[in-house]
């Protein structure tokens, strides 16, 4: 969970902005959706071979 501390003087919108911030930082959203969906370390390896191989037929090997 993220908490931004809220200032006296300070606004409503720039303690939205430095959580948004604070948020995109953390990579949180991008944590979730990869815990999302369960995928077995057998299929995980599998498909970064088949993607290793995409990008050297694709790109070459330079």
């Amino acid at each position: 969970m993220l908490i931004i501390n809220v200032k006296n003087e300070e606004s409503i919108d720039r303690a939205l902005k430095r959580y948004k911030r604070k948020f995109k930082q953390t990579q949180l959203l991008k944590e979730i959706r990869r815990r999302k969906h369960f995928t077995k370390p057998s299929v995980q390896r599998r498909n970064e071979i088949l993607n290793a191989a995409y990008r050297i037929k694709m790109y070459g090997d330079n």
